[in-house]
């Protein structure tokens, strides 16, 4: 158990904290400390790590502020010997070890259910390390050994602040990324940005086009993906940081991106009284792309849709470019293509309806990013009446119109017909599904029928 009383480090004299409300505040986050970062809790005993190890940026952060994580990450900075220490340690524990950076003397040891990073200080003291760091919050470091907080930049009082505030405006021109990252993690702690931290951000944005793609786009996932995350994206684009990566993003586009939230929950809040077997439609957009292990969300989706050009081949270049994968791009590519099809339900005053035929054609244009669709339709003034029945479709496993099953099989019409394998028989396969789905057709025979009567036809 540490002391009651938290030592604390401030540029190199440690002072001990006097009994005052702010005290009793600190020592009431160091009671969290210790439950969710104690030494008992890790992977690795602590008599492996030297004496000089400190724990360093966001693990002593989240702790401070009572963040809990599923999966540990721990990062330490030594004065020397980082990655021999973590080499030892790998071979201890038989963990995996991973040489993440020769040159800066960075290596990581991976666990089952951790992650412990090992990197060697930059200049000759904790505190010079400390300061070449990114945000105050970030520069907070803690002994295991010694139970002593370092923090000579006042990093917690910004905690207790909710401040975001840059170390140094070098330190933001040394790694561009950090300028977003500032946003990122307003946006992920509920903090907000300080106010010259903010206005340094705006004067280096252009700085941020010579990040590498996938770099930027991890930073743009979590604002992209997640309610918090809007506003504070809204802040990076009048800020000049998108400019250059989301040269398309507008005024308008930043407000449909902030409906797809409200859209979301509204379209939740109308089809509770679906008959939908339980689903949670806000939940499953954003989560029932985890069962086919892509990696996407709806959600994120539906903002991208809304943010790159309506142009296809220049919404293309742009998700290339920031190395979205070809999932994810063809995912948002269906979501443009598709959203004409709900314009005349904005134009018009009267309540207009598509089709069977319409709606077969639309399922099987947008295929699984109908989600995205359906979220982005209703955030740019669609009618949630005009969604809500494709919606209960697509959610129906067995509806002939979002998922059409033929009563019969290519191999059915090659035997039948007499035909061999080649494009007539995908031709055939899809007009007997959309028959189906028109309800013109519903077993086999009469599948075989048609099929028989378009090959003849065709033949002619």
């Amino acid at each position: 158990m540490l002391q009651n009383e938290l030592i604390v480090s401030k540029q190199s004299e440690a002072l001990l904290l006097p009994d005052s409300p702010s005290s009793l505040e600190w020592t009431r986050s160091q009671e969290r400390f210790v439950s969710v970062l104690s030494p008992q809790t890790w992977p690795i005993c602590l008599e492996l790590l030297p004496p000089a190890t400190y724990l360093v940026g966001g693990n002593v952060r989240d702790a401070l502020l009572g963040r809990r994580a599923e999966y540990l990450d721990l990062d330490f900075v030594l004065p020397e010997g980082a990655v021999k220490t973590a080499k030892m340690i790998a071979n201890y524990y038989r963990a995996g070890f991973v040489l993440l950076d020769a040159e800066r003397h960075i290596a990581r040891v991976v666990f089952e259910k951790a992650t412990v990073d090992f990197a060697q200080q930059v200049g000759d003291s904790l505190e010079e390390d400390l300061q070449r760091r990114d945000f105050t919050v970030n520069a907070i470091a803690y002994s295991p050994h010694t139970e002593e907080i370092i923090d000579p930049l006042q990093g917690y009082t910004d905690l207790q602040q909710h401040l975001i505030r840059m170390i140094a405006p070098m330190n933001l021109k040394e790694d561009p990324l950090r300028l977003l990252r500032a946003y990122r993690q307003a946006a992920q702690l509920g903090f907000r940005l300080e106010a010259q931290t903010r206005l340094m951000i705006q004067q280096l944005a252009d700085l941020l086009q010579f990040i590498a793609a996938e770099r930027v786009q991890a930073e743009l996932s979590y604002l992209l993906s997640t309610a918090k995350g809007t506003p504070f994206l809204k802040m990076a684009w009048e800020d000049g940081l998108l400019t250059h990566w989301l040269p398309h993003a507008t005024t308008t586009r930043l407000s449909w991106v902030q409906c797809i939230d409200q859209a979301a929950i509204d379209l939740e809040a109308s089809l509770s009284g679906l008959n939908l077997s339980g689903l949670n439609l806000s939940g499953w957009m954003r989560d029932q792309q985890r069962v086919s292990g892509t990696g996407r969300s709806w959600l994120k989706i539906a903002k991208l849709s809304a943010l790159v050009a309506h142009d296809p081949s220049l919404a293309e270049q742009e998700l290339w470019r920031l190395k979205y994968s070809r999932v994810e791009t063809q995912a948002v590519l269906a979501v443009i293509k598709c959203l004409p099809f709900f314009q005349p339900f904005a134009q018009s005053q009267t309540r207009p309806s598509l089709s069977l035929g319409d709606q077969y054609h639309l399922f099987r244009q947008v295929g699984s990013a109908f989600p995205a669709l359906a979220v982005l339709a209703v955030a740019t003034g669609i009618p949630i009446a005009a969604v809500a029945p494709l919606i209960q479709r697509f959610l129906s496993p067995n509806d002939p119109v979002a998922h059409p099953n033929p009563p019969l099989t290519g191999r059915d019409l090659m035997a039948s017909l007499q035909i061999p394998p080649g494009p007539q028989v995908g031709q055939l396969l899809e007009a007997i599904q959309f028959a189906q789905a028109e309800g013109n057709i519903q077993t086999r025979e009469q599948a075989l029928a048609l099929a028989q009567q378009l090959f003849d036809a065709e033949k002619q």
